[in-house]
């Protein structure tokens, strides 16, 4: 099988991106259901900033006259027994996308694509941000004695809400 080239894993990527804002909001929509508004009001927060992810990529796209399409998505996860769940689903989710686009940005490197590998170091920086913040979300989950103590950690630490980031790269149709 031959490799995909860096605009190949980049639509595949707003696929990706698009799937994981949906996967989190189900993931919001089971704490909304289960009364645990801050970790509901996280995943909420989460979902948008997967959109934007994919928006910005294919902002990217455009400026770069790389033809694009919106992609449909598989169905996502609803269903789940515990709060564990689904935190940890969000953070495997986080890890693969780490492994994409390091694979994008490897992939713009070997075809000496500078603009597509410098565009790829937000999304590393920004991913590392994202699997610490849910690798310590599921080790606070696992510790916890009871779901409250979740929800406060949750509205206490502002658990990734680092606020706008300037050096982002635009969204197309700007960013939510």
């Amino acid at each position: 099988m031959a490799k995909k080239t860096f605009n190949e894993l980049l639509s595949v990527q707003v696929a990706n991106e698009f799937a994981a804002s949906q996967q989190y909001i189900a993931v919001a929509v089971y704490f909304d259901g289960q009364d645990l508004p801050q970790l509901a009001r996280h995943f909420y927060r989460q979902s948008l900033e997967e959109r934007n992810h994919a928006m910005m990529m294919v902002q990217y796209m455009l400026d770069r006259n790389v033809p694009v399409e919106i992609p449909g998505i598989a169905p996502v996860r609803n269903n789940f027994t515990s709060a564990k769940e689904p935190i940890a689903l969000a953070l495997e989710q986080e890890r693969e996308v780490t492994r994409n686009i390091e694979e994008m940005f490897r992939a713009a490197r070997a075809e000496g694509d500078a603009l597509g590998e410098q565009f790829m170091l937000w999304f590393l920086k920004e991913q590392v941000e994202e699997v610490a913040s849910m690798t310590t979300l599921l080790n606070i989950t696992e510790r916890a004695e009871n779901l409250f103590d979740i929800e406060n950690y949750v509205a206490r630490e502002s658990v990734g809400d680092a606020g706008h980031d300037s050096s982002a790269p635009s969204a197309a149709g700007g960013a939510i």
